[in-house]
């Protein structure tokens, strides 16, 4: 049989420069069954309910305030050491078509602790529904994709071992999950320090809740302790957050009357 040779488009070689950084690195998964009851109860009771992917980022965003471990990095130049960001970079996965092809490209969100659910939910919106070219980000991507490899791979590796550039150019941790399609990946791959991720959620609240992380940089048991603390975060300051969503417009209204 004679098949026929494909050429890798700009997108695909992004995903490949990133796999070339990243399968060195020492990668270990920590999961937890997690029962996020409270926070499914508020996200119920609102009209328009905010993705659970927002919900997940802010509260990862709020653990990584608490945890400085999840903010650093592991750095190579000019010699190895660690570096500890004062706030979190979120790296965002998203699935978006391009000139005939579905391609994943990378956006992110600074300081998603920072930023209210409202605010995320709109940031995310855009990076899924807006034009590719019009986004910045991804029109930056897509314009580096097409230089050549071995420009590629020298400015990829300054820019995830130079610390301001690693987190203005890759952030400081990614998220990607395919639970919305039903499906869930075990051993996702990235350069940065963690990776959060999880399945498909029960109907009781119940899902399975991973982080992969950078073993140079930390130990398993302070994973198992942010996971901990990251679903008391999820059923608490997230809830709470979301509980008062709906209450907003009548504040609202209330400071214009006044």
């Amino acid at each position: 049989m004679r098949g026929r040779a494909l050429k890798i488009s700009p997108p695909r070689r992004l995903v490949c420069d990133l796999m070339r950084f990243s399968i060195g690195i020492p990668r270990v998964t920590v999961q937890r069954r997690m029962n996020l009851g409270p926070l499914l109860a508020a996200r119920a009771s609102q009209p328009q309910r905010p993705s659970w992917t927002v919900l997940f980022l802010k509260g990862y965003g709020l653990l990584c305030q608490e945890t400085p471990e999840l903010r650093r990095a592991y750095l190579k130049f000019p010699w190895p050491h660690f570096y500890e960001y004062p706030m979190s970079v979120a790296s965002v996965a998203h699935e978006r078509e391009h000139d005939g092809e579905r391609v994943v490209l990378l956006g992110s969100i600074k300081g998603p602790e920072r930023r209210s659910i409202a605010e995320l939910q709109g940031a995310i919106a855009a990076a899924r529904t807006r034009p590719v070219l019009e986004i910045k980000e991804f029109r930056r991507a897509l314009k580096f994709a097409r230089a050549p490899a071995p420009v590629r791979r020298l400015l990829m590796w300054l820019g995830l071992n130079i610390a301001r550039e690693r987190a203005r150019r890759f952030g400081t941790f990614q998220l990607s999950v395919y639970s919305g399609l039903g499906a869930e990946s075990f051993n996702p791959l990235t350069p940065l320090t963690t990776l959060l991720n999880w399945g498909p959620i029960d109907e009781d609240g119940c899902v399975d809740v991973r982080i992969l992380y950078d073993h140079r940089v930390m130990d398993g048991a302070n994973v198992a302790r942010a996971l901990e603390r990251f679903e008391r975060i999820l059923n608490s300051k997230v809830a709470d957050e979301v509980n008062g969503l709906s209450n907003r417009p009548a504040l609202v209204a209330a400071r214009t009357a006044g």
